[in-house]
């Protein structure tokens, strides 16, 4: 299955785990919990989807990459108890605390939360040492005399042999007490994710043209050479940092992230070409409407590669646009809670600095919480950011007015608010008039084509841009789509009834 998929599945599985009966049980007892092992190759995803399944479960998460530690200290380090047996007093050897078990006690004491997920990286590439306690770990979930706490899942992950020397197999004892999930590279789940998280235009536009270019690890004379999912991603950050600074980013740059020299070699000649097209097409003036005559015919007579270039760093740009008006919204909507609580505050006869001071309080410690149960969301993450940002401007505003009273600073505050809404307003607008600019430019240029069908298909699957769509609307987008649709429906009709008279 794909990552996507596997997602689903260790959530739905954490989630039974974690169901109880009207008793108060759970109703899959402790013992037939049995762990997720999640394998398939490095780089696809494996280790990230599970802050995203703690996130959005609300559990905590402890991860370990497995293959850092020795026996000792993964197991704990072994004293002298003694105990008294029939009379007679005996040495006994018992062990300290686990570091592994430690830290999950330790997250419990500092969130509360007495349920999570704890994930053990790279399974299979223990030490020999090691190897034996991990077995008997995820069979019985103990190391030595210590066990798991109740309500905490295991999770482990781990490479394929083609992937790595260095792994072990596990025999049928072990197999027979795990829940195995196999894990393939998929590009289009890939591409989902690379859309919601904003990745580097040129990366998302090279690999819808070279989809083979995605996912490959092959074995040469020089030993391993791989291009993977991780790769792509970190290299997009840095891209995205390094045109910030407006610093070059050549071959020798992409050969670091991308280990496979002929991609490698490929990408940094195609990031040459979108660049040239950026600046060449410039996308900016389409979405402003102020196209000139030679750009169309530019783009007309250009190969259907330069085409899908040029239509990624519209939809690339539109993206962009769409996901400022969400970030604005998620704002507004958030202010608009926080709002509700300072009126209500201030009703009950609390003093509006005190109130705004209590209310950044909350939300960093709430932010704090979530770091340390190791369930950030970077959206989440930057959208708490934004709003406490902007409390402090608030409270600090207050402090220089003449606001008194809790009337006064209600209305103050409102207004700023109102600021705030406003700019959503016109960033709204603003990306609407982009949308139509776009979409009259590509009729222009290539009338009703197969070029109109990849953009409405790519506004469709597209995080931000879809998001927008359906929250804005877009009059060009819902008639070519419906276009599309009947178009469809047609296609289908008519091989229904080629099929019923091949039947007659």
């Amino acid at each position: 299955m794909n990552i996507k998929q596997a997602k689903g599945e260790i959530t739905n599985t954490l989630r039974a785990y974690l169901a109880r009966d009207e008793l108060g049980n759970y109703r899959i007892p402790a013992i037939r919990q049995r762990p997720i092992l999640l394998m398939g190759p490095p780089g696809v995803g494996k280790t990230q989807i599970m802050a995203q399944i703690a996130a959005e479960t609300g559990v905590g998460l402890v991860s370990y990459t497995i293959t850092h530690h020795t026996r000792q200290s993964a197991v704990g380090l072994p004293f002298i108890e003694h105990r008294t047996y029939a009379g007679r007093e005996v040495a006994v050897t018992e062990y300290t605390m686990s570091e592994i078990l430690a830290s999950v006690y330790g997250l419990m004491e500092k969130t509360g939360l007495k349920e999570g997920i704890l994930f053990l990286d790279e399974i299979n590439c223990v030490s020999e040492t090691l190897a034996p306690m991990m077995l008997q770990f995820l069979q019985c979930k103990t190391f030595g005399n210590q066990a798991l706490p109740e309500g905490w899942v295991i999770v482990a992950a781990g490479n394929p042999p083609e992937y790595n020397k260095s792994v072990r197999d596990f025999d049928v004892v072990t197999l027979d007490r795990v829940k195995r999930i196999d894990v393939q590279a998929d590009f289009a789940v890939w591409k989902e994710y690379a859309d919601r998280r904003n990745l580097h235009g040129a990366i998302v536009s090279y690999l819808d043209i070279r989809k083979d270019n995605f996912y490959r690890i092959e074995t040469t004379v020089d030993g391993l050479q791989f291009a993977t999912a991780r790769g792509w991603e970190d290299l997009s950050e840095l891209l995205l940092a390094y045109e910030k600074l407006g610093l070059p980013a050549g071959r020798e740059v992409v050969g670091q992230y991308i280990q496979l020299p002929r991609i490698a070699m490929d990408f940094a000649a195609y990031l040459e070409l979108y660049d040239k097209y950026r600046k060449s097409y410039r996308v900016d003036e389409i979405l402003r409407g102020t196209w000139q005559a030679i750009t169309v015919s530019q783009l007309r007579a250009a190969p259907f590669d330069e085409r899908l270039s040029v239509m990624g760093l519209l939809l690339s740009r539109l993206s962009e646009a769409a996901g400022n008006v969400r970030e604005q919204d998620a704002l507004t909507d958030a202010l608009h809670g926080t709002l509700r609580v300072f009126r209500e505050k201030l009703a009950a006869g609390a003093g509006a600095q005190a109130t705004l001071s209590g209310l950044i309080r909350q939300r960093r410690e709430a932010l704090d919480r979530a770091r340390e149960a190791g369930r950030l969301d970077r959206d989440v993450r930057d959208l708490s950011l934004r709003e406490i940002v902007l409390l402090e401007r608030y409270r600090a505003a207050l402090s220089g007015t003449d606001a008194a009273g809790s009337g006064e600073a209600m209305e103050q505050v409102r207004a700023w608010f109102g600021e705030e809404t406003e700019k959503r307003r016109m960033l709204a607008k603003e990306t609407g008039a982009f949308f139509d600019c776009a979409f009259r430019f590509l009729e222009e240029t290539f009338g009703e084509s197969q070029e109109l069908v990849i953009f409405v298909t790519e506004i469709t699957a597209g995080y931000n841009l879809s998001w927008y769509v359906e929250n804005f609307g877009c009059d060009a987008y819902f008639r070519h789509n419906r276009e599309l649709l009947f178009d469809d429906t047609r296609h289908r009709i008519r091989e229904e009834i080629a099929a019923a008279k091949a039947e007659e």
